[in-house]
């Protein structure tokens, strides 16, 4: 009645790995920068006492993120993350609390393109984003030769013309 749609199979860079816990490393540090000049600051000029105790639960919380976010969730992104992509669709799969499943029709894409910040570019990785009329799906952290080849694959299977 319905036809079998096999499980994605394609994984995303073990480089992604290393990336996502140095960019998380410096938003954390960066947030935890600022809470200690608060906290500096509240006891320099004796703010009122329940401020100091916000700032102290504020860092505790913090530091229980910075702990998740730095080891715990780019290991189980990596180890999740998967995508598929056939003459018919776009597959992704990730999550490991939560799984996503999200199937594409090849004749809904709209647009494909890479993407490629400061991280990314010392990694050689891309991040491709591809867009439907209602919303934009991202498979992140793709080797550059691969992100590049399954942009063409999936611009050519969608029809769409590039614009030189």
């Amino acid at each position: 009645m319905y036809p079998h749609i096999n499980e994605p199979t394609q994984r995303i860079s073990p480089k992604a790995t290393t990336m996502w816990k140095i960019t998380n490393s410096i938003g954390h540090g960066v947030t935890l920068l600022i809470l200690a000049i608060l906290l500096y600051v509240d006891h320099t000029f004796s703010w009122i006492g329940w401020i100091g105790w916000i700032l102290y639960v504020l860092t505790g919380l913090i530091f229980i993120s910075a702990i998740y976010s730095i080891w715990i969730e780019p290991a189980i992104l990596q180890r999740t993350w998967r995508y598929e992509v056939d003459d018919e669709h776009v597959q992704l799969k990730h999550g490991a609390f939560t799984q996503t499943n999200t199937l594409i029709p090849m004749t809904k894409v709209e647009y494909v393109t890479t993407n490629q910040g400061p991280f990314l570019r010392k990694f050689g990785l891309y991040d491709i984003i591809i867009g439907t009329v209602t919303s934009s799906h991202n498979i992140p952290a793709l080797p550059a030769d691969e992100a590049l080849a399954l942009r063409a694959k999936i611009a050519h299977l969608a029809k769409i013309k590039e614009l030189d």
